[in-house]
């Protein structure tokens, strides 16, 4: 931390009161009414010393050099901080709707439904995007924002991890969740929008068809990635499962529309698999610049410089009354 002045140049206006004490004439003296030669003698045993008439002079001079002090800016400045020059802005788009509630998925050799996996995995990836703003968008029947595009990827993993299977209702509108995030991020300040798309189901609710949400998405530049979540029929541990409704023409199109991958995820390996390899299509930010907090202190020796030049001109008055 160092202490610094933004205006240097200003202490060249120190000596300002001696230069026009030097080169300005004086102002005439007499011109009163009254004369009177013995005023000297009536009032020289109560004339105060020289030191005391001169010490207001000498506030004032003081104020002076705090005015100049004040006007080169005196500044407090803060230890380097960090931050990233480019990051992209990412939404993640969850299916929860009511098929996401099967168990076909295994995280540490214990069997769990898909949206359980998808939380473990996906959270993990938004702690990884370090200078991204990251959105949320859960979708079933309805697609709604749960996060907007933030820093704060804390906050985006903690209700990621409260969502629940069918809150926005049991069915899947995985085009009005694309129309949404294209809403979300085509005003976006930056050149990398990215949607993730995560369902294990086929479009079967909402009013935008999922190849026409792609469509406006490729004309916001928006790159849509989309991963099929979902065991096969038959998945872990031998058990059977029912047929998978997964339409992956649709999300392959969707992806290829917008210059994205697709990805299939039948277990929790892949997903970490998928999410890694998204880390490479999609990097965090590397190169960063650094700012310095500034704090500003010139009302310091402004506020300094108006009370003693408040108490110099007391002090003038009443020496002047004292010499009357």
């Amino acid at each position: 931390m160092d202490l610094e002045l933004a205006h240097t140049w200003a202490l060249a206006l120190l000596p300002l009161p001696w230069l026009v004490r030097r080169l300005l004439p004086r102002a005439a003296a007499g011109g009163g009414a009254l004369r009177v030669p013995f005023y000297a003698a009536l009032v020289e045993g109560e004339r105060p010393g020289l030191a005391l008439a001169r010490w207001p002079a000498l506030l004032g001079l003081l104020a002076w050099a705090l005015l100049v002090l004040a006007a080169a800016r005196p500044q407090w400045i803060g230890e380097p901080v960090a931050l990233p020059l480019a990051g992209r802005d990412l939404m993640l788009a969850v299916d929860i709707s009511g098929s996401m509630r099967e168990e076909d998925m295994v995280i540490g050799g214990r069997i769990v439904d898909r949206l359980t996996a998808v939380k473990a995995v996906a959270g993990d990836f938004m702690e990884r995007r370090e200078g991204d703003r990251v959105g949320l968008i859960l979708f079933g029947q309805q697609a709604y924002v749960q996060t907007p595009l933030t820093f704060d990827r804390d906050t985006a993993r903690t209700l990621l991890f409260e969502a629940a299977v069918g809150l926005a209702g049991r069915e899947t509108a995985i085009g009005d969740a694309i129309g949404l995030a294209v809403k979300r991020l085509r005003d976006a300040d930056t050149d990398e929008r990215v949607l993730i798309l995560l369902t294990d189901g086929a479009n079967t609710a909402g009013t935008i068809r999922p190849l026409k949400a792609a469509e406006l998405a490729a004309e916001a530049d928006v790159r849509i990635h989309t991963i099929g979540v979902g065991g096969d029929p038959r998945s872990a541990y031998g058990l059977t499962l029912g047929r998978n409704p997964l339409d992956e023409g649709t999300l392959k199109a969707i992806a290829e529309t917008t210059g994205g991958r697709y990805f299939r995820a039948r277990d929790v390996d892949e997903l970490q698999a998928i999410y890694a390899m998204l880390d490479e299509l999609e990097p965090v930010a590397s190169d960063q610049a650094t700012f310095r907090p500034v704090d500003e202190l010139y009302a310091w020796p402004l506020a300094a410089a108006l009370v003693l030049s408040a108490v110099a001109a007391a002090g003038r008055a009443g020496l002047t009354e004292r010499w009357v």
